[in-house]
């Protein structure tokens, strides 16, 4: 599975760029972002749909980090429980899509601001969101540069020159003042211009295909647009990296590369299964210890927030905004790899609200924690649609056919195929398996299971190991205070959205408790 990274790890250590040297005071952060990519598609991680030489490079000259979760499985709540450096039941309205953002909760680009940071973003900040709702006067990533374009090869990409805007960014900034820069990629967002992997000379047999997805042509064919997406963001952070190498400055950088949560497919995206919430993530340390380690410890989001402070030697104010994470520089400086810190073995995600998707703008709370082999996801409502609602009513108030909602799912030619084609005894599975509702408790092996398909929980063989994953996330949820271990879960369904809200047919079983 590695054997590409290793490849790249033998080429990184005959670099003299690779040794071992002393970490700066004041290390600049270069942090960027995908948007909807899940952790096996990188090469790095051994996929071969995709060529990812920007992220691989910074894994090779870094690290790659194997076992690193999303605090959430949609853009918003994790970008602001990173932000923040606390879990999106600790952040009330932004803990959920398209609300907004509480002052109360710090941004760190705030505190780097204040410590004489220069910060800045391009692309995609924090969003969905009405940041301004909450007293703000910009986005919690900080000022955004825009006002260079490019011209992307196809449909769907954004003209957003990543690499001009970061380069007209630095270059208006005070020389030796250390930068925070955020560069958010909107791919690989949908909608992928369809057919673009013909173009960009792919092959079908080279594509991946999940096991909780129809081995059909045209998923093969969605997934390879998909991957385009996923390169052509990658290309733009291979540049970067070129161009701090020529001013001098990457050996002085603090260099994160990672997702905000998975694939925009049927199961992954908007879902806790592994597709929804394992996340590539590679960091390039300053001063750091031996390059090209592939590291296994469990890493959490928040603990990325908690690094990037501790590195720049920003203290936290702490209060009510205090961090949920703990640093993994000493992970960044060792020279170990496999499990390196015993004491990290657990990664806790958690979902409310995603798109508009249910009667009343209702949430599908969930949350879970991955320990050891495994991930336990708790539902506390399983009567709700975890992918929507199947029917709607239209824009002239009539109400349309089933199966034509499901808008936790993002409109795809998949989707579209598991709808059209739901009849078909080979692709009705595949159908329930991204829609149907599930139960209170799931357990998984995902190490033997990565799709996620075989659900423990209930059978007799794994009871002790569900009750005791079970007391452990309820212990957290509660140390942590989760407004849903706490008694007051209903005010998730009361945080307000402000993004396109949709009308649904009223549950015959909604109730109280509903």
């Amino acid at each position: 599975m590695l054997g590409r990274f290793l490849s790249l790890v033998g080429l990184c250590l005959l670099a003299v760029g690779c040794s071992s040297t002393p970490a700066p005071d004041r290390p600049n952060i270069l942090f960027a972002i995908w948007d909807d990519v899940s952790y096996p598609h990188v090469s790095a991680a051994g996929s071969k749909m995709v060529s990812t030489p920007g992220f691989d490079r910074v894994a090779a000259e870094g690290a790659l980090f194997t076992s690193a979760y999303a605090p959430a499985p949609g853009c918003s709540p994790t970008r602001a429980a990173f932000l923040t450096g606390r879990h999106i039941w600790m952040i009330e309205q932004a803990g959920t899509h398209a609300s907004s953002f509480p002052q109360v909760y710090v941004s760190y680009q705030d505190l780097l601001e204040r410590a004489g940071y220069a910060v800045g973003y391009t692309g995609k900040p924090w969003g969905p969101g009405r940041w301004e709702k909450s007293g703000r006067t910009r986005n919690p990533v900080g000022p955004g540069f825009f006002a260079r374009t490019s011209d992307p090869p196809y449909a769907g990409m954004r003209n957003w020159d990543y690499v001009g805007n970061f380069e007209a960014f630095y270059e208006q900034k005070p020389s030796g003042q250390p930068f925070s820069f955020w560069v958010g990629g909107s791919e690989a967002h949908r909608r992928f211009e369809k057919g673009s992997w013909r173009k960009a000379g792919k092959k079908l047999e080279d594509a991946e295909v999940p096991p909780f997805l129809p081995d059909t042509p045209e998923v093969r064919e969605d997934l390879l647009d998909y991957a385009v997406e996923v390169e052509w963001f990658d290309s733009h952070v291979g540049r970067i990296l070129e161009f701090l190498e020529a001013k001098g400055e990457l050996d002085n950088t603090l260099v994160i590369v990672t997702s905000d949560n998975g694939m925009a497919f049927p199961r992954a995206k908007a879902n806790l299964y592994d597709y929804g919430i394992h996340m590539p993530l590679a960091i390039r340390s300053p001063g750091r210890g031996r390059a090209g380690r592939a590291i296994d410890d469990k890493v959490q989001f928040v603990d990325l927030t908690a690094t990037i402070l501790d590195f720049a030697g920003v203290n936290h104010p702490g209060g009510p905004s205090e961090l949920a994470g703990r640093s993994i520089r000493s992970i960044l400086e060792s020279s170990d790899e496999g499990l390196v810190d015993p004491s990290r073995t657990r990664a806790f995600s958690g979902r409310e609200r995603h798109s508009s998707s249910r009667w009343s703008n209702l949430t599908y709370p969930q949350r879970s924690m991955r320990k050891g082999d495994y991930l336990y996801i708790r539902n506390f409502k399983p009567q709700r649609w975890p992918a929507g609602a199947p029917q709607k009513y239209g824009p002239g108030g009539e109400l349309e056919p089933m199966h034509m909602a499901y808008h936790d799912i993002d409109s795809s030619p998949t989707l579209t195929q598991l709808v059209e084609q739901r009849d078909d005894p080979e692709i009705a599975p595949f159908l329930e398996l991204a829609v149907g509702k599930r139960p209170a408790e799931e357990l998984f092996n995902v190490v033997a299971d990565p799709g996620c398909l075989d659900n423990l929980a209930g059978k007799a063989d794994h009871e002790a190991l569900l009750s005791e994953l079970r007391a452990e996330l309820e212990g957290y949820l509660k140390q942590t205070g989760d407004p849903r271990a706490t008694g007051n879960g209903g005010i998730w369904d009361d945080y307000i959205r402000y993004s396109q809200t949709r009308d649904f047919p009223k549950p015959d079983e909604a109730g109280p408790d509903y």
